[in-house]
């Protein structure tokens, strides 16, 4: 459904950094109502001229003649990470807005500096942090915020993403150009809990080292803690290891509360199985939440066996139930719609700078903040 309002200017985006995932994620961008791509600068790639015949756009030499042409409205950089900074204050500098690829920066400095940039022109300057748009997202904090399975105690995040396609000599293993797992690749999860618990502190990190190798560190582990002394503290644990063979490539998340657990499925999740003891009006509430789930009854409990203990606490429940929720997404269309509402998000922005967004220039640089703090922590040890 289109927009209102998003009818009366058509907004120009130019791109820095046309490979596989950048034409993926420009497609998806084009289906904002009045967007149209513009011109890609500086790549000779076989994706770049392919999306350059696909949308009718241009071929331009420089990353200069992009960010000067006049009908260019905002920048899109997919460029490795070392990259980001410069380029984005080319493009802020020359009145673009800028969405790029995470991370924001290499570091929070440049990140401030370059957020700084942006507000003083009155552009937008965002991280495509596109993890908070999906609905399920939506679903776990609700489920969280109106604890209908009690307190939130812990969570975890592992990722056992695949290496087929980074080779020894790859930037991804170069930290002077990618900063490193955490930074390059956990922004996003840490910015996920972040949009669940609030802002953690990292207080314990660790780093290891592929044996026989260049220096290549492919797992990376930390725990952030959230919450005070006043609200009760949670620690999440996050897990990457670029280990495995494509086929094995997997990811998981559990949360853990007081009356049952949720484990969700897949790095974009797609998948939510939950295991719980309920009462009836607590039922009501997850289906309503959850339209469309498989439920199964694990066991009835009656008579006296409804009141239950944990953590000192009593409560009631009628049934222990598994929910199964999503399980027929497919995860691609997914995430091609989070890019979508991404997009869709910003450009209203651009029409009417004082909108609320879902994703804004502050996810990219706290996540930032979160991530070096866990590279910085793990290389005391």
């Amino acid at each position: 459904m289109e927009q209102e309002g998003l009818d009366h200017k058509v907004i120009g985006i130019g791109v820095i950094g046309m490979g596989g995932f950048g034409l993926f994620a420009v497609q998806q961008f084009l289906q904002t109502p009045n967007t149209r791509l513009v011109a890609i600068a500086g790549s000779k790639r076989e994706e770049a001229i392919a999306t350059a015949k696909r949308f009718g756009a241009e071929q331009l030499a420089t990353l200069e003649e992009l960010v000067s042409h006049p009908d260019v409205d905002v920048i899109y950089i997919a460029t490795p990470p070392f990259l980001h900074y410069e380029q984005s204050k080319l493009a802020l500098n020359a009145g673009k807005h800028v969405i790029c690829e995470k991370p924001l920066a290499m570091n929070p400095e440049q990140g401030r500096e370059m957020l700084e940039l942006a507000a003083s022109k009155g552009l937008l300057m965002v991280t495509n942090l596109m993890q908070r748009y999906n609905p399920m997202f939506a679903r776990v904090k609700h489920l969280i915020d109106k604890k209908l399975l009690g307190e939130f105690l812990h969570g975890y995040f592992e990722n056992y993403a695949g290496d087929e396609g980074l080779s020894p000599e790859h930037w991804f293993w170069d930290r002077s150009k990618s900063g490193g797992i955490f930074i390059e690749h956990g922004v996003h999860f840490f910015d996920m809990f972040a949009g669940w618990l609030g802002e953690g502190k990292v207080i314990a990190s660790q780093i290891v080292k592929r044996p026989d190798s260049q220096d290549i560190e492919d797992q990376v582990q930390a725990t952030v803690e959230y919450g005070d002394d006043e609200t009760g503290k949670k620690l999440v644990n996050f897990y990457h290891g670029f280990t495995q063979t494509g086929r094995m490539d997997r990811q998981e998340m559990r949360l853990l509360f007081e009356r049952g657990d949720i484990t969700l499925h897949e790095w974009v999740p797609t998948r939510l199985v939950m295991r719980c003891v309920a009462d009836e009006e607590t039922t009501r509430a997850l289906m309503d939440l959850f339209p469309g789930a498989q439920l199964n009854v694990t066991a009835n409990i009656g008579g006296d066996d409804r009141t239950l203990k944990g953590r000192h606490k009593t409560f009631e429940a009628y049934q222990q139930i598994e929910l199964k929720f999503g399980f027929g997404d497919e995860k691609q269309h997914i995430y091609s719609e989070l890019l979508r509402l991404m997009f869709r998000d910003q450009a209203t922005a651009i029409h009417y700078p004082d909108t609320h967004r879902i994703v804004s220039e502050h996810n990219g640089l706290e996540s930032l903040i979160t991530a070096m703090e866990a590279d910085r922590m793990a290389r005391q040890l």
